[in-house]
């Protein structure tokens, strides 16, 4: 059973008649008339009775033609589909991201998104870089906005842009006064980092490893403004990226960055390589991508 031939079987009970059906599907009669035929041969009963003038549907033909129209209605609703999806007129994307991203990063690039593609459905999910890649390869997920190292052969990686990790100190702690801090600062200090699984929190213990640095960790948080609004009360120091940085107030913490060589996070996208990304998922990295440039220039 062809496409074709549902249409042309819609088209004879329409007109009531085979050439004027022909006319109006661009096809000779005998072709059309064929193809019916082919249709009644494997459905193995007649959908039209032949008369002299005209032609008339059959009681199988009547029960046919409501499924017909269901079929061919259907396929036209995926076509739109399929079209609008590709115009970004319609359709879903999900964003995987980690939570030292999402906030800082996302709320004005997707509020900008969803502006220009309303009828496009963004659902972010955020959670550690283990989990996000698992739902990715899961194709749960359309694409991963993660910290590097990451080193999957089932991953297609691009690198987005990197961003420094500087010191954020409590109110009144007496390396506000220098304009940059070393590592070696860290030594008698007590430090607040991501809990276990959370990759920044990786990140800043190999920063301290690198340099055969043993500070003192005195909280763990699986949330970064916890982690500062820790920092703030004089409960330890810690390492933030740029992105996560709070306008200067007396009641927030105090940056500083690192002599050169400064810590600093790679952010990336990935996705499964049988799967890449489709049109709306690959405009919202376009997007993020653009933003995220943006926002460190300033």
């Amino acid at each position: 059973m062809e496409m074709h031939q549902l249409r042309y079987m819609v088209a004879v009970a329409r007109q009531g008649n085979f050439s004027r059906a022909a006319e109006q599907c661009h096809v000779s009669q005998p072709s059309l008339s064929q193809q019916i035929q082919k249709l009644e041969d494997e459905l193995g009963e007649r959908l039209f009775d032949r008369l002299k003038t005209s032609v008339k549907l059959t009681p199988h033909g009547e029960l046919f033609l409501r499924r017909a129209h269901r079929i061919l209605d259907e396929a036209e609703a995926a076509r739109r589909d399929a079209s609008d999806a590709k115009h970004l007129l319609r359709g879903t994307v999900t964003l995987g991201v980690l939570p030292t991203i999402a906030p800082y990063l996302l709320p004005s690039v997707l509020a900008t998104f969803t502006a220009k593609y309303p009828g496009v459905d963004l659902v972010v999910v955020e959670d550690t870089t283990a989990r996000l890649l698992k739902s990715c390869l899961d194709c749960e997920i359309d694409w991963v906005l993660a910290s590097h190292p990451i080193a999957d052969d089932r991953l297609e990686l691009q690198e987005l842009f990197t961003e420094e990790l500087v010191l954020a100190l409590p109110p009144g702690h007496p390396l506000i006064r220098r304009k940059t801090v070393s590592a070696t600062d860290l030594e008698a200090e007590s430090l607040i980092v991501m809990k276990e699984g959370h990759c920044l929190g990786d990140q800043v213990l190999r920063f301290c490893d690198l340099r055969d640095l043993q500070p003192r960790i005195s909280f763990r948080s699986a949330q970064l403004e916890t982690v500062q609004a820790l920092v703030t009360n004089g409960l330890g120091l810690s390492l933030v990226p740029a992105m996560a940085v709070k306008p200067s107030t007396a009641a927030g913490p105090v940056y500083r960055s690192f002599a050169a060589p400064r810590p600093e996070r790679k952010i990336v996208a990935l996705w499964p390589k049988q799967r890449p990304p489709g049109r709306a998922a690959a405009e919202l990295l376009k997007a993020v991508s653009e933003a995220a440039g943006t926002k460190l220039k300033d």
